[in-house]
């Protein structure tokens, strides 16, 4: 346990480090146009450009990961149920046109562009849902190899790049308000951690509202999921010619092992908040604690980003990806129109 321990803190510490510095930097620019997220994040590719050891791998994907989703679950303590409820059934109807452009939309485009299917949907659901939990969730589903996951992965990536960067930027020129902006990047940015730079950069109520947005719609992993598995079996028994024992898909996935369990904390942690139980300066606290760590977690994965390797992705995978993105932001906003909140 010890070994263990020591062998997290180099990572660790460096990505705390990289956390404070840009909270300094935030603090210092005359203006709010960039987040200590979006700081951290680009100061973390920067070192890794230069300098890379194997002594800080643990401790990054632990941040990267664990930490970024303790920091949800803590966000649960400054939160009623009734607030959570309310956004996601605000979110719902723009999720669910979201998600029906990038698999819909993403199946079309993919064919245009001859991209074999495993490729094509693990881009579409990497845009839809989550980034790359979406992606490592999908794929030993669907037995994509590591060549399709690494082109996903790469073209959800670079896209959420920009859209941390031209996010707050758009939505101030919209002229989005704190709630708008957060349900408009909820839906429409892909990775967790990229949602909560986007949000947090336009401002702290966007930020948690696009949080609370994001973790309603990482739930739809679970019947993607699913769907696929049964697709996957279909197109095996087709392939093969024979019928195959609907066991498969049973066999391949688990719902214990593919459902967040950070969403059920945070829901847990919300629950016992809105009893009245969680003194309100703890919550507070407990928010500057999350938000900090968010900034560390951030940290973690510019520390882990090789844009040296980024560039080995291809060209078809990166237009289906910047298609489908497009798509995507679009679609959100003119849902929001029609729905009244724009």
């Amino acid at each position: 346990m010890s070994k263990k321990i020591l062998d997290l803190l180099p990572g660790l510490a460096l990505a705390v480090v990289i956390a404070i510095v840009a909270r300094f930097l935030e603090n210092m620019l005359p203006i709010h146009l960039i987040g200590a997220s979006v700081i951290a994040l680009f100061i973390g590719m920067l070192i890794n450009h230069y300098y890379k050891s194997d002594k800080l791998k643990p401790g990054l994907k632990f941040t990267s990961k664990k930490i970024l989703k303790f920091a949800i679950v803590l966000l649960g303590a400054s939160l009623s149920i009734k607030t959570v409820l309310t956004i996601g059934k605000l979110s719902l109807t723009v999720m669910i046109f979201t998600l029906l452009t990038c698999f819909g939309g993403g199946y079309i485009i993919g064919k245009l562009l001859k991209l074999n299917w495993k490729l094509s949907n693990l881009i579409s659901a990497g845009t839809g849902i989550c980034g790359g939990s979406a992606i490592a969730a999908i794929a030993p589903v669907i037995e994509a190899d590591d060549n399709d996951i690494a082109y996903a992965i790469s073209a959800t990536f670079l896209f959420d790049m920009a859209m941390i960067l031209l996010f707050p930027v758009m939505g101030r020129a919209l002229g989005l308000s704190d709630m708008a902006y957060g349900l408009w990047a909820g839906t429409a940015v892909n990775d967790t951690s990229s949602v909560v730079a986007a949000g947090f950069a336009f401002s702290e109520a966007a930020g948690d509202f696009a949080t609370m947005v994001k973790l309603t719609r990482t739930l739809s992993i679970v019947p993607v999921v699913l769907i696929f598995s049964v697709v996957s079996a279909k197109i095996k028994q087709s392939e093969a010619g024979e019928k195959q024992n609907s066991a498969y898909s049973r066999k391949k996935v688990k719902i214990s092992s593919i459902f967040p369990w950070f969403i059920l904390g945070f829901v847990a942690l919300t629950m016992v908040n809105s009893t009245g139980v969680i003194p309100n300066e703890f919550g507070l606290l407990a928010k500057d604690i999350s938000k900090f760590l968010m900034v560390a977690a951030l940290a973690a994965i510019g520390l882990n980003t090789d844009v040296t390797e980024m560039k080995k992705s291809g060209i078809a995978p990166m237009v289906h990806g910047f298609i489908i993105s497009a798509l995507v932001v679009i679609v959100a906003l003119v849902v929001e129109y029609f729905m009244g909140i724009i």
